[in-house]
């Protein structure tokens, strides 16, 4: 299958249906981290939305959209980010691919657009973390959990500060990487 993995500078996802044999390809505006540029788009997602893709699984941004942030809210509504980004989620809802997934934390896209199909957990799928995480599915099943373990803690949101902050918290979990690349590839 050809597979777009939107908004994915890490390659953790592109790398789990890599490993399944699929030509998976990860697009981003920022160069990849996953070592393996040649299974990625540096561009603007607009570039290579319009190809023929089997499945797209978006990872859209979600610095203007997800509850943690609500009390910024009315400034960033008031100065258009806030509807730049809802635009840029229905982008991917949009696309006439039948088999998608987008993905965003709790947020506004819960209440203006839908709720989601399935809410997921690191902790369903070996990581001993708390970080809920919104999963719009079309075409595509639920994932099913493939280990859950104890710890469960929000040591994504006690990260220290720094200018990778954002991009480090972002990065998809391996076993949900993994749990999609067998469920979906």
């Amino acid at each position: 299958m050809k597979i777009l993995i939107a908004c994915e500078e890490s390659q953790t996802v592109c790398k789990a249906f890599r490993k399944k044999g699929h030509a998976a390809f990860s697009c981003d505006i920022l160069p990849c981290s996953g070592g393996h540029p040649e299974w990625h788009y540096e561009m603007d997602i607009d570039k290579v939305l319009c190809w023929d893709w089997d499945m797209i699984l978006a990872f859209p941004p979600c610095t203007h959209l997800c509850s943690s942030g609500a009390r910024w809210w009315p400034e960033k509504s008031a100065d258009g980010r806030q509807d730049a980004a809802i635009d840029f989620f229905m982008k991917f809802v949009d696309h006439p691919c039948r088999k998608k997934a987008i993905e965003n934390p709790v947020g506004l896209m819960s209440s203006i657009y839908r709720k989601p199909c399935q809410i997921i957990q690191p902790w369903q799928f070996g990581h001993g973390e708390v970080k809920t995480t919104c999963l719009w599915l079309y075409g595509l099943p639920k994932l099913k959990p493939t280990k859950e373990v104890d710890g469960r803690q929000q040591r994504c949101w006690r990260m220290s500060e720094s200018k990778d902050r954002a991009r480090l918290r972002a990065v998809t979990y391996q076993g949900i990487a993994d749990a999609m690349a067998d469920r979906w590839g």
